[in-house]
Order: C-alpha cells, then structure tokens, then sequence
C-alpha cells in the first residue's frame, strides 16, 4: 500500500496509523454527583450509610418490647390486687408490697433500656437528616441541630420531630417526594403522642393522689378512702392502657428504624434531583424528570408536587 510522507494512503485517503491502531476509544462517561451505594462504609457525597446505629436500635426495640410486657404483667398485678381490696376480698400488705416491687424492678429495667434508646435514637435521627440534606439540599424546615434537640425540648417535642421525619421521609423517598407513603411513620407518631399523654396524665393523677395520702393531714372517712382507692383503680387502669400503646409504638419504631434504612441506602443509588436544590417552599421535580418552572418551562411532565414543607 503507497503511503505518502503524512501517514496518508494513496488511494483511499486513510491515515495508515489510525488503521494500525484501530478505533480511538470514547471519553468515559462523566460521574454523577455521587455513585451508586456501595454493601458497607460511606459513599461519595457525604451519605453516611453505615449500618450500626440502626442495628443497635432494632436491638434495642427487640428487647424493649418483651420489657413492656413485663411493665403491662406487673402493673396488671398491681390493678388486681387494688381490685381485690375494693371487692371486698382480704388482701394483706404482703400482696400490696410483692405487686409493687414486681412493678419496680420491672419498670427500672424498661428506664435502663429507654435511656439507651433515648440517646441512640436523637444520634440516629440525627444522621437521617444529614443524609436526607444531600438527597434534597436546602428543602427542610429545620437544621440539623434540631433533629436532635427538638426531642428534648418541651412542648415542641410533641410536633417538631413529625416535620423534620416528614421531610426525611420525602426527601430519602426512591420514587420521589411525589410519591411517598407515610402510613408506617403516621401509625409510629400518633402511637407515641397517644401513649405519652395517656402516660403523662396518669402520672399527674398519681402524684396529685399521692401527695394527698402522705400528707399529715391526711384522715379520711371510709367513704373518702374508699374514693381514693378507686382513684388509685383508674389511675393505673390508665396506666396499662398507656403501655400497651407503648409496645404498638416500639413495634412500630423497630419497624420504622428498618424501613428508613433501607429508603436512604436506595436513595443513595440514584442521581441528585434534576435542576439543583429549590428554594425553600417551591416545589421539588420529581426525581429523574424534568424539572417544573421556575426550573423549566411549563408541560404535561412537569407537574406540580407538594414541596417539603408541606405536612
């Protein structure tokens, strides 16, 4: 074959190198903003995926759950032992003494497991929000500080932590924030309000009842100690209803701590939302469709969702 000084053949005009070399190969694809999840650690764009919080409070739910029980038998016991007293039933201060300290060391272990739960769980949730940042940055109506905090102050803590799990949720939702199911954390948050106010209003009514009968002016009549046993009755029949919605709860939890978990480590596969974070209130473009004004120009695929915060 005749080749002239450039490396150009003669009769076809091909440069003779590029035949012996073959096909220049194609310039790899351009990463995304962070790459499909790996089985374990902390992937590309600061997702902390990391298992160990979450397996520590599945653990740890597991074991609350046969302790409530526990609590529910003991307080049951205490409930029929005040019931005997006002049938009429000859009940010694034996039985009285054995009821209550079956539900004191019941109750001490159920404390020991909540403060553990308590402290794991802010530190978890806490890492769901700085995950759910990434997913959906600048779409949450609380920072990060709060995620922890918000359990811990007062009267706050009774709607603070649902937003911030609304946004969570949304945010680390595969399908996208358009299409997010929250049956399973609506279920775990009307459970714990019902159950702290049931057991918050006991407790007044215990200690209210309590301090009445250790007073030194307390000298009642039949009739009046008769009332305040039957107090007492209610209060503890309120009690266990309280707990048996604190076991529905914790199911619930263990539940959602795995459901949440296996959320983010999908969300993490996929790419970023199209068209950058949105202002605070503006709608989110679903994930992996055009994104709607002001981000895009109006469609039949670019239809409007509730933003983040909303709910």
């Amino acid at each position: 074959m005749a080749v002239g000084p450039d490396g150009r053949c003669a009769a076809c005009g091909t440069y003779q190198q590029q035949l012996q070399q073959g096909p220049i190969p194609a310039a790899p694809a351009p990463p995304l903003a962070y790459p499909a999840a790996p089985a374990m650690g902390m992937p590309a764009g600061g997702v902390d995926l990391r298992r160990g919080l979450s397996t520590t409070l599945v653990v740890l739910f597991g074991v609350a759950i046969p302790a409530l029980i526990l609590v529910l038998v003991a307080r049951g016991d205490q409930y029929g032992v005040i019931g005997d007293m006002l049938d009429g039933s000859y009940v010694t201060r034996s039985d009285l003494d054995d009821a209550d300290d079956f539900y004191t060391g019941a109750a001490a272990l159920y404390f020991c497991l909540m403060v553990a739960i308590v402290i794991v769980w802010a530190i978890w949730f806490r890492r769901l929000r700085l995950n759910a940042e990434v997913f959906a940055p600048g779409q949450h109506r609380f920072g990060s500080g709060w995620a922890a905090g918000s359990w811990f102050t007062p009267v706050v803590n009774l709607w603070f932590p649902k937003q911030i799990a609304n946004d969570i949720w949304r945010a680390s939702s595969p399908q996208g924030p358009h299409n997010v199911r929250r049956g399973l954390l609506n279920g775990w948050w009307v459970t714990w309000i019902v159950g702290f106010v049931a057991n918050f209003a006991g407790t007044v009514r215990y200690n209210t009842l309590r301090s009445k009968v250790e007073s030194d002016s307390y000298n009642p009549s039949y009739s009046e100690a008769k009332s305040d046993i039957e107090d007492l009755h209610g209060i503890l029949a309120l009690d266990m209803f309280a707990v048996v919605v604190f076991i529905a709860a914790a199911i619930l939890a263990l539940l959602l701590v795995r459901q949440i978990t296996a959320m983010q480590e999908q969300r993490a596969s996929l790419p970023p939302q199209t068209g950058g974070p949105a202002p605070y209130g503006t709608p989110a473009p679903p994930y992996g469709m055009p994104p709607s004004p002001p981000y895009g120009p109006p469609g039949p695929a670019n239809q409007q969702y509730p933003p983040y915060g909303h709910g």
